[in-house]
Protein backbone atom coordinates (compact mmCIF):
# COMPACT_ATOMS: atom_id res chain seq x y z
CA UNK A 1 0.00 0.00 0.00
CA UNK A 2 1.17 3.92 -0.37
CA UNK A 3 0.63 6.73 1.77
CA UNK A 4 -1.14 9.26 0.12
CA UNK A 5 1.39 12.04 0.99
CA UNK A 6 3.35 10.09 -1.17
CA UNK A 7 1.13 10.37 -4.38
CA UNK A 8 1.81 12.62 -7.24
CA UNK A 9 -0.76 14.85 -9.02
CA UNK A 10 -0.93 12.26 -12.04
CA UNK A 11 -1.60 9.73 -9.39
CA UNK A 12 -4.00 11.44 -7.18
CA UNK A 13 -6.23 12.40 -9.93
CA UNK A 14 -6.16 8.48 -11.50
CA UNK A 15 -7.52 7.65 -7.82
CA UNK A 16 -10.20 10.32 -7.95
CA UNK A 17 -11.32 8.99 -11.54
CA UNK A 18 -11.48 5.26 -9.91
CA UNK A 19 -13.33 6.84 -6.71
CA UNK A 20 -16.09 8.61 -8.80
CA UNK A 21 -16.83 5.47 -10.85
CA UNK A 22 -17.18 3.71 -7.67
CA UNK A 23 -19.22 6.47 -6.00
CA UNK A 24 -21.44 6.54 -8.81
CA UNK A 25 -22.03 2.97 -9.16
CA UNK A 26 -22.69 2.77 -5.40
CA UNK A 27 -25.67 5.57 -5.72
CA UNK A 28 -26.79 3.89 -8.92
CA UNK A 29 -27.69 1.07 -6.80
CA UNK A 30 -28.92 2.73 -4.15
CA UNK A 31 -31.01 3.92 -6.66
CA UNK A 32 -32.64 0.89 -8.40
CA UNK A 33 -32.68 -0.47 -4.73
CA UNK A 34 -35.25 2.24 -3.72
CA UNK A 35 -37.11 3.01 -6.76
CA UNK A 36 -39.93 0.58 -5.70
CA UNK A 37 -40.86 1.75 -2.17
CA UNK A 38 -39.53 5.46 -2.84
CA UNK A 39 -39.38 6.82 -6.18
CA UNK A 40 -38.99 10.69 -5.38
CA UNK A 41 -35.86 9.61 -3.59
CA UNK A 42 -34.58 7.27 -5.98
CA UNK A 43 -34.58 9.99 -8.57
CA UNK A 44 -32.34 11.78 -5.74
CA UNK A 45 -29.19 9.43 -5.99
CA UNK A 46 -30.24 8.39 -10.21
CA UNK A 47 -29.35 12.76 -10.57
CA UNK A 48 -26.18 12.08 -7.63
CA UNK A 49 -25.10 9.00 -9.68
CA UNK A 50 -25.08 11.41 -12.87
CA UNK A 51 -23.41 13.96 -11.44
CA UNK A 52 -20.42 11.62 -10.32
CA UNK A 53 -20.47 10.36 -13.88
CA UNK A 54 -20.00 13.92 -14.82
CA UNK A 55 -17.27 14.88 -12.39
CA UNK A 56 -15.76 11.77 -13.48
CA UNK A 57 -16.01 12.69 -17.07
CA UNK A 58 -14.07 16.35 -15.99
CA UNK A 59 -11.39 14.75 -14.20
CA UNK A 60 -10.85 12.35 -17.24
CA UNK A 61 -10.23 15.34 -19.57
CA UNK A 62 -7.89 17.05 -17.59
CA UNK A 63 -5.83 13.80 -16.83
CA UNK A 64 -5.71 13.61 -20.72
CA UNK A 65 -4.82 17.08 -20.71
CA UNK A 66 -1.64 16.83 -18.49
CA UNK A 67 -0.38 13.22 -18.68
CA UNK A 68 -1.98 11.40 -21.97
CA UNK A 69 -4.62 9.57 -22.55
CA UNK A 70 -3.35 6.33 -20.31
CA UNK A 71 -4.99 6.44 -16.72
CA UNK A 72 -2.88 4.37 -13.90
CA UNK A 73 -4.96 2.07 -12.14
CA UNK A 74 -5.12 3.07 -8.84
CA UNK A 75 -7.47 1.88 -6.12
CA UNK A 76 -9.19 3.01 -2.54
CA UNK A 77 -7.80 -0.30 -1.27
CA UNK A 78 -4.26 0.47 -2.43
CA UNK A 79 -3.92 3.48 -0.90
CA UNK A 80 -3.17 3.63 3.70
CA UNK A 81 -5.98 5.04 4.84
CA UNK A 82 -8.39 5.81 2.60
CA UNK A 83 -11.67 5.37 3.38
CA UNK A 84 -13.50 1.98 2.23
CA UNK A 85 -17.06 1.88 0.86
CA UNK A 86 -18.83 -1.19 2.22
CA UNK A 87 -20.48 -3.41 -0.85
CA UNK A 88 -23.98 -2.46 -1.52
CA UNK A 89 -25.50 -6.47 -0.24
CA UNK A 90 -23.76 -5.20 3.35
CA UNK A 91 -26.54 -2.59 3.29
CA UNK A 92 -29.49 -4.16 1.94
CA UNK A 93 -32.23 -4.27 2.95
CA UNK A 94 -31.80 -0.64 2.08
CA UNK A 95 -34.03 1.54 4.31
CA UNK A 96 -33.75 4.99 4.10
CA UNK A 97 -32.35 5.61 7.32
CA UNK A 98 -29.32 2.95 6.31
CA UNK A 99 -29.09 4.86 2.93
CA UNK A 100 -29.17 8.60 4.13
CA UNK A 101 -26.46 7.79 6.63
CA UNK A 102 -24.03 6.15 3.57
CA UNK A 103 -24.47 8.80 1.48
CA UNK A 104 -23.47 11.68 3.60
CA UNK A 105 -20.83 9.64 4.69
CA UNK A 106 -19.91 8.94 1.21
CA UNK A 107 -19.97 12.34 0.43
CA UNK A 108 -17.98 13.84 3.39
CA UNK A 109 -15.42 11.53 2.62
CA UNK A 110 -15.31 12.59 -0.87
CA UNK A 111 -14.97 16.01 0.00
CA UNK A 112 -12.24 14.97 2.79
CA UNK A 113 -10.40 13.65 -0.18
CA UNK A 114 -10.58 16.45 -2.36
CA UNK A 115 -9.50 19.29 0.03
CA UNK A 116 -6.82 16.88 0.96
CA UNK A 117 -5.55 16.33 -2.65
CA UNK A 118 -5.87 19.87 -3.58
CA UNK A 119 -3.66 20.67 -1.11
CA UNK A 120 -0.96 18.36 -1.84
CA UNK A 121 -0.96 20.05 -6.13
CA UNK A 122 1.01 23.19 -7.14
CA UNK A 123 -1.08 23.03 -10.55
CA UNK A 124 -3.42 25.78 -10.89
CA UNK A 125 -5.49 23.97 -13.51
CA UNK A 126 -5.77 20.82 -11.46
CA UNK A 127 -5.81 22.45 -8.09
CA UNK A 128 -8.86 24.34 -9.34
CA UNK A 129 -10.85 21.29 -10.43
CA UNK A 130 -10.40 19.69 -7.23
CA UNK A 131 -11.92 22.41 -5.44
CA UNK A 132 -14.71 22.64 -6.98
CA UNK A 133 -15.36 18.86 -7.01
CA UNK A 134 -14.74 19.56 -2.94
CA UNK A 135 -17.93 21.91 -2.42
CA UNK A 136 -19.97 19.64 -4.88
CA UNK A 137 -19.81 17.03 -2.28
CA UNK A 138 -20.57 19.08 0.42
CA UNK A 139 -23.73 20.07 -1.48
CA UNK A 140 -24.25 16.47 -2.09
CA UNK A 141 -23.87 15.63 1.47
CA UNK A 142 -26.48 18.50 1.93
CA UNK A 143 -28.62 16.93 -0.72
CA UNK A 144 -28.35 13.67 1.67
CA UNK A 145 -29.34 14.97 4.76
CA UNK A 146 -32.47 16.75 2.66
CA UNK A 147 -33.57 12.98 2.46
CA UNK A 148 -33.93 12.88 6.25
CA UNK A 149 -35.75 15.97 6.40
CA UNK A 150 -38.61 15.24 3.91
CA UNK A 151 -38.69 11.25 5.10
CA UNK A 152 -37.71 11.07 8.67
CA UNK A 153 -38.66 14.57 9.92
CA UNK A 154 -36.57 17.26 10.73
CA UNK A 155 -37.21 17.13 14.63
CA UNK A 156 -35.77 13.59 14.77
CA UNK A 157 -32.05 13.92 14.13
CA UNK A 158 -30.20 17.21 13.85
CA UNK A 159 -27.40 17.18 11.56
CA UNK A 160 -25.21 18.48 13.89
CA UNK A 161 -25.82 15.59 16.04
CA UNK A 162 -25.36 12.93 13.14
CA UNK A 163 -21.65 14.36 12.55
CA UNK A 164 -21.01 13.90 15.76
CA UNK A 165 -22.19 10.44 16.03
CA UNK A 166 -20.34 9.72 13.09
CA UNK A 167 -16.69 11.11 14.48
CA UNK A 168 -17.55 9.47 17.45
CA UNK A 169 -18.19 6.33 16.29
CA UNK A 170 -14.66 6.33 13.66
CA UNK A 171 -12.55 8.10 16.34
CA UNK A 172 -13.17 6.49 19.50
CA UNK A 173 -15.83 3.26 19.24
CA UNK A 174 -14.26 1.37 16.50
CA UNK A 175 -10.74 1.84 18.00
CA UNK A 176 -12.07 0.96 21.52
CA UNK A 177 -14.08 -1.94 20.08
CA UNK A 178 -10.90 -3.64 17.83
CA UNK A 179 -8.83 -2.94 21.43
CA UNK A 180 -11.74 -4.78 23.25
CA UNK A 181 -12.40 -7.69 21.30
CA UNK A 182 -8.80 -8.59 20.82
CA UNK A 183 -8.02 -8.49 24.33
CA UNK A 184 -10.74 -10.35 25.71
CA UNK A 185 -10.38 -12.87 23.19
CA UNK A 186 -6.54 -13.06 22.56
CA UNK A 187 -5.92 -13.51 26.60
CA UNK A 188 -8.57 -16.38 27.18
CA UNK A 189 -6.50 -19.00 25.52
CA UNK A 190 -3.23 -17.93 27.61
CA UNK A 191 -4.38 -17.03 31.32
CA UNK A 192 -6.84 -20.40 31.46
CA UNK A 193 -4.15 -22.37 29.72
CA UNK A 194 -1.69 -21.40 32.74
CA UNK A 195 -4.19 -21.37 35.14
CA UNK A 196 -4.91 -25.31 34.33
CA UNK A 197 -1.11 -25.93 33.70
CA UNK A 198 0.08 -24.94 36.91
CA UNK A 199 -3.37 -24.93 38.93
CA UNK A 200 -1.81 -21.68 40.53
CA UNK A 201 -4.24 -18.32 40.55
CA UNK A 202 -0.95 -16.55 41.03
CA UNK A 203 0.72 -17.97 37.87
CA UNK A 204 -2.67 -17.66 36.11
CA UNK A 205 -2.60 -13.78 36.74
CA UNK A 206 1.11 -13.14 35.96
CA UNK A 207 0.62 -14.21 32.83
CA UNK A 208 -2.80 -12.62 32.15
CA UNK A 209 -0.98 -9.47 33.19
CA UNK A 210 1.44 -9.93 31.02
CA UNK A 211 -0.36 -10.86 27.98
CA UNK A 212 -2.90 -7.83 28.51
CA UNK A 213 0.09 -5.13 28.61
CA UNK A 214 1.76 -6.50 25.85
CA UNK A 215 -1.30 -6.91 23.79
CA UNK A 216 -2.04 -3.84 24.81
CA UNK A 217 1.15 -1.97 23.57
CA UNK A 218 1.35 -3.81 20.26
CA UNK A 219 -2.33 -3.47 19.02
CA UNK A 220 -1.83 0.53 20.39
CA UNK A 221 1.06 0.98 18.05
CA UNK A 222 -1.03 -1.08 14.88
CA UNK A 223 -4.02 1.14 15.02
CA UNK A 224 -1.77 4.34 15.67
CA UNK A 225 0.33 3.15 12.29
CA UNK A 226 -2.47 1.70 10.11
CA UNK A 227 -4.11 5.39 9.49
CA UNK A 228 -3.06 8.68 9.73
CA UNK A 229 -6.90 9.96 9.98
CA UNK A 230 -6.93 12.18 7.12
CA UNK A 231 -8.78 10.87 4.77
CA UNK A 232 -10.65 8.44 6.94
CA UNK A 233 -11.79 10.83 9.07
CA UNK A 234 -10.82 9.09 11.93
CA UNK A 235 -9.15 11.67 14.10
CA UNK A 236 -5.08 12.05 15.74
CA UNK A 237 -3.64 8.30 15.21
CA UNK A 238 -2.37 8.20 18.29
CA UNK A 239 -5.22 9.54 20.14
CA UNK A 240 -6.71 5.98 18.11
CA UNK A 241 -3.55 4.39 19.15
CA UNK A 242 -4.11 5.09 23.16
CA UNK A 243 -8.04 3.98 22.92
CA UNK A 244 -7.39 0.66 21.17
CA UNK A 245 -4.29 0.05 23.40
CA UNK A 246 -6.19 0.90 26.82
CA UNK A 247 -9.06 -0.95 26.03
CA UNK A 248 -7.03 -4.20 24.80
CA UNK A 249 -5.25 -4.32 28.02
CA UNK A 250 -8.60 -3.54 30.15
CA UNK A 251 -9.93 -6.73 27.96
CA UNK A 252 -7.28 -8.97 28.86
CA UNK A 253 -7.09 -7.70 32.59
CA UNK A 254 -10.65 -8.12 32.98
CA UNK A 255 -10.65 -11.73 33.50
CA UNK A 256 -7.17 -11.32 35.15
CA UNK A 257 -7.63 -9.99 38.22
CA UNK A 258 -10.33 -13.36 39.42
CA UNK A 259 -6.91 -14.88 39.81
CA UNK A 260 -5.86 -12.72 42.84
CA UNK A 261 -8.29 -14.84 44.36
CA UNK A 262 -6.29 -17.37 46.33
CA UNK A 263 -8.73 -20.51 45.96
CA UNK A 264 -8.41 -21.69 42.34
CA UNK A 265 -11.70 -22.86 41.72
CA UNK A 266 -13.11 -19.64 43.31
CA UNK A 267 -10.47 -17.54 40.68
CA UNK A 268 -11.97 -19.86 38.15
CA UNK A 269 -15.84 -19.38 38.29
CA UNK A 270 -15.00 -15.95 38.90
CA UNK A 271 -12.96 -15.02 35.22
CA UNK A 272 -15.62 -17.10 33.80
CA UNK A 273 -18.28 -15.14 34.86
CA UNK A 274 -15.83 -11.66 33.97
CA UNK A 275 -15.41 -13.07 30.12
CA UNK A 276 -19.16 -13.69 29.75
CA UNK A 277 -19.98 -10.45 30.84
CA UNK A 278 -16.91 -9.05 28.35
CA UNK A 279 -18.62 -11.34 25.69
CA UNK A 280 -21.81 -9.47 26.07
CA UNK A 281 -20.43 -6.07 26.77
CA UNK A 282 -18.76 -6.81 22.90
CA UNK A 283 -22.22 -7.95 21.24
CA UNK A 284 -24.45 -4.89 22.67
CA UNK A 285 -21.48 -2.44 21.50
CA UNK A 286 -21.29 -4.27 17.84
CA UNK A 287 -25.23 -3.82 18.22
CA UNK A 288 -25.18 -0.24 19.71
CA UNK A 289 -23.19 1.45 17.41
CA UNK A 290 -21.90 -0.99 14.49
CA UNK A 291 -25.62 -1.82 13.63
CA UNK A 292 -24.76 -5.63 13.98
CA UNK A 293 -28.03 -7.54 14.33
CA UNK A 294 -27.90 -8.39 17.71
CA UNK A 295 -28.51 -12.15 17.43
CA UNK A 296 -25.05 -12.24 15.16
CA UNK A 297 -22.95 -10.45 16.89
CA UNK A 298 -23.92 -11.93 20.17
CA UNK A 299 -23.80 -15.10 18.24
CA UNK A 300 -20.56 -14.11 16.41
CA UNK A 301 -18.52 -13.29 19.38
CA UNK A 302 -19.96 -15.99 21.83
CA UNK A 303 -18.52 -18.67 19.18
CA UNK A 304 -15.49 -16.96 18.70
CA UNK A 305 -15.05 -16.55 22.64
CA UNK A 306 -16.09 -20.09 23.07
CA UNK A 307 -13.78 -21.77 20.81
CA UNK A 308 -10.56 -19.65 22.29
CA UNK A 309 -11.72 -20.70 25.71
CA UNK A 310 -12.06 -24.22 25.12
CA UNK A 311 -8.39 -24.40 23.43
CA UNK A 312 -7.04 -22.63 26.62
CA UNK A 313 -8.45 -25.16 28.61
CA UNK A 314 -7.56 -28.21 26.68
CA UNK A 315 -3.65 -26.69 26.34
CA UNK A 316 -3.31 -26.45 29.90
CA UNK A 317 -5.24 -29.40 30.90
CA UNK A 318 -3.14 -31.53 28.84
Amino acid sequence: MRNFSDLNEKEILALAIGSEEEDGRIYADFADGLREQYPDTARIFSDMAAEESEHRRRLIDLFVEKFGPHIPLIRRQDVRGFVQRRPIWQVRPLGLEAVRRHARQMEADAARFYQEAASRTSDAQIRKLLGDLAAAEVEHEQTAGEIEERHLGGGKREAENDSAQRRFVLQVVQPGLVGLMDGSVSTLAPVFAAAFATRSSWAAFVVGLAASVGAGISMGFAEALADDGKLSGRGSPWLRGLICGLMTTLGGIGHTLPFLIPDFWTAIAVAAAVVVVELAAISYIRWRYMESPPLTATVQVAFGGALVFAAGILIGSS
